[in-house]
C-alpha cells in the first residue's frame, strides 16, 4: 500500500521522481535510526567525528554543493562532448539555469544539508552530554549547513531529537534560519578552540566562526530583503579584523595556498580529496604518476571569464603578460607537464613535446566553444586550481580562506563599513600580492571582478553575483534571465513529504 511519508528529507534518500507521481513508496525511504521520539542522546566524541566524515564525503565530489554553486555561474560549465557529460541533461540545465525541483544535485544537496544539520542537533542536545567544545563545533557545523540552506533555497526544515517519524518538521523562513546560524555561532565562539594557521584547521575555530559570521552579515540584505545597513557592514569588518588578530594573514605564492601544507591563508579545510577538481578538467591523455587513467576532459570555463584576468588573451605559456593568478601553461615539460589555473593552446608532456588528442590531432584547448552541445575533445579553457604535482588525490579541501575575508572587509567598507582602512588600499594590497596592476579607483564591479580572479572554483561565485545583481544576467550559453532563479526549488520529493515547506516562487 502507497502511503506518504511524513519525514524530513533529511533522513531519507528518495529516487528522482515526476512532479505528477504524489505518492511514495515506503520501500522509497531510509530511516535515520537516530530520529526517535525517545532519544537518550548520542556519543559526542564519535557523532561529532561522523559528521565531519559525512560531510567530507558530500564535499569531495563535482557535483551537488559543487555544482549548485560553480556551474550555474559564469565561472564553470560542463559541455557536453559527443556523449560524454551528457548525463541526461543535469550540467546543461544548471548553466543555462533550466532546472527544475527534480534536478539531481538540488535534491541531493537538500538532503545532505538537512542531514547534517539533523546530526548536529543529536550532538548539541544536552542528553548527548558533549563537552563545551563538542558542543560548539556542532553548533558551527549547524550554522555552516543552515547557512547554505538560506542561501541556495531560502528556507530550513527542522526537526528536534525528540519528535519522531511522523511528525512534520517545522520550517524556519529565511530570516529565520539566517538569525539561527548567527545564534548558534555567537552560542559556538567562546569554546571553539584559537588557533592560527595549523594542520588542525579540518576542525572548526574560532577564526572560522568569525568568517561565516562575515559572510552571513555580508549577505543579510539578501537573505532578508533589505537594504544594505552600515552597522552590518561594520560587522563584517570586525570580524574579519578578528580573524585576523588570529595569525591569519595574505600570503605569496597563489597556487601553493592549495598545497596539502599549512600556509597564512586556509582558515578551515576540508580532508576530502580534490582528485575531482583536477580530473574533471584535464584531457584524458593529461596524466599523473598516481593516476595513469588520465582526466575526464569536462568542466571548462567562459571565454568572457577567463578575459577578466591580465594578459594576452589569446595564449597563456609562461611570459604572456599574465597576472599570477592566471596560471600558466609549462611548455618545457616542469609540473607533469601540467599547467596551473587557466589551461588555453597547445598542451605540452612531460618531456616538453607537443601532446595530442585521441584522433591524432593537437591538443590545442580552444577559447570559443560551439555551445553547451556539439563539443570535441578540445574546446574550452580548463580551470586546475589544484595540481596533480601535490597529490593526483590529495586530502585537502580549502573552505574558508582568508583572501575572501579580506575582500568581504574591502566589500563591507565600501558599502558603509566603518574601518580605518580604505576598501581601495585593501584591494591594491590583494593584487599586489598577486603581481596584478593595483587600482586608481574602485567600484562594485571591480569587486565582483576581483573576487571572481582570487576565489574562481571554491565555491563563491553564484553567492557573489547574487549579491551583486549578476546572476540573473545573460552570459554565454545563457540567455535565462527569470530573477527568481536566485534562489533553487525545494526539491518535489521534500515538498511532498512536508506539508509545511511552501515552493519557492516561479517553480
Amino acid at each position: 500500500m502507497k502511503k506518504i511519508i511524513k519525514l524530513l528529507t533529511l533522513s531519507v534518500l528518495f529516487a528522482v521522481m515526476s512532479c505528477t507521481d504524489l505518492a511514495i513508496e515506503a520501500t522509497d525511504s531510509k530511516f535515520d535510526e537516530g530520529l526517535s521520539s525517545d532519544f537518550q542522546g548520542v556519543d559526542p566524541g564519535a557523532a561529532l567525528d561522523g559528521l565531519y566524515n559525512d560531510f567530507r564525503g558530500q564535499i569531495g565530489t563535482q557535483e551537488n554543493l559543487f555544482a549548485l554553486s560553480e556551474v550555474s555561474s559564469d565561472e564553470l560549465l560542463v559541455p557536453t562532448r559527443g556523449t560524454d557529460w551528457g548525463d541526461n541533461g543535469v550540467w546543461r540545465n544548471l548553466h543555462d539555469h533550466n532546472w527544475d525541483a527534480n534536478h539531481r544535485d538540488i535534491t541531493n544537496s537538500w538532503n545532505n544539508l538537512n542531514q547534517n544539520v539533523y546530526k548536529a542537533s543529536l550532538i548539541i542536545d544536552p542528553r548527548s552530554n558533549g563537552s563545551a567544545q563538542e558542543v560548539a563545533e556542532a553548533k558551527f557545523l549547524r550554522a555552516y549547513m543552515t547557512y547554505w540552506l538560506v542561501d541556495l533555497y531560502g528556507q530550513a526544515p527542522f526537526r528536534t531529537p525528540d519528535e519522531g517519524q511522523d511528525v512534520n518538521p517545522s520550517v524556519k523562513n529565511r530570516v529565520e534560519a539566517f538569525d539561527f546560524a548567527v545564534q548558534d555561532l555567537t552560542e559556538a565562539l567562546p569554546n571553539l578552540p584559537v588557533s592560527g594557521p595549523s594542520s588542525t584547521l579540518n576542525r572548526a575555530s574560532r577564526a572560522a566562526a568569525n568568517f561565516l559570521l562575515a559572510k552571513l552579515y555580508l549577505n543579510k540584505h539578501i537573505y532578508t530583503g533589505t537594504s544594505v545597513d552600515p552597522a552590518d557592514m561594520t560587522k563584517v569588518v570586525d570580524y574579519v579584523d578578528a580573524i585576523k588578530a588570529d595569525g591569519f594573514d595574505l600570503q605569496t605564492g597563489y597556487f601553493d595556498l592549495f598545497k596539502n601544507e599549512v600556509n597564512n591563508e586556509v582558515i578551515w579545510f576540508s580532508t576530502a580529496d580534490v582528485g575531482a577538481r583536477i580530473w574533471n578538467t584535464l584531457h584524458y591523455k593529461q596524466n599523473s604518476p598516481d593516476n595513469e587513467g588520465g582526466g575526464w576532459n569536462g568542466f571548462t570555463t567562459l571565454a568572457e571569464f577567463y578575459d577578466l584576468f591580465e594578459g594576452d588573451p589569446n595564449i597563456n605559456v609562461p611570459g604572456s603578460g599574465q597576472e599570477e593568478r592566471r596560471g600558466f601553461v609549462p611548455t618545457d615539460g616542469s609540473h607533469l607537464g601540467i599547467g596551473y589555473g587557466f589551461l588555453i593552446g597547445q598542451q605540452y608532456d612531460e618531456t616538453g613535446a607537443a601532446m595530442t588528442d585521441r584522433t591524432g590531432n593537437p591538443l590545442s584547448f580552444t577559447k570559443e566553444l560551439p555551445g553547451l552541445l556539439g563539443n570535441n575533445e578540445v574546446t574550452g579553457i580548463r580551470v586546475i586550481k589544484y595540481h596533480p604535482e601535490n597529490g593526483a588525490f590529495a586530502p585537502k579541501s580549502v573552505l574558508f580562506r582568508y583572501a575572501d575575508a579580506h575582500l568581504m572587509k574591502a566589500e563591507a567598507i565600501l558599502r558603509g563599513g566603518t574601518s580605518s582602512e580604505t576598501a581601495l588600499d585593501l584591494v591594491n594590497e590583494l593584487r599586489t600580492k598577486r603581481s596584478a596592476t593595483p587600482f586608481t579607483s574602485l567600484t562594485e564591479q571591480n569587486i565582483l571582478d576581483e573576487r571572481g580572479r582570487e576565489l574562481y572554483d571554491e565555491m563563491w561565485r553564484r553567492n557573489d553575483q547574487i549579491r551583486f545583481g549578476k546572476f540573473s544576467e545573460p552570459w554565454e550559453f545563457k540567455s535565462n534571465t527569470d530573477t527568481y532563479r536566485n534562489l533553487y526549488p525545494i526539491p518535489s520529493v521534500a515538498i511532498i513529504s512536508n506539508p509545511n515547506l511552501i515552493q519557492n516562487e516561479g517553480y
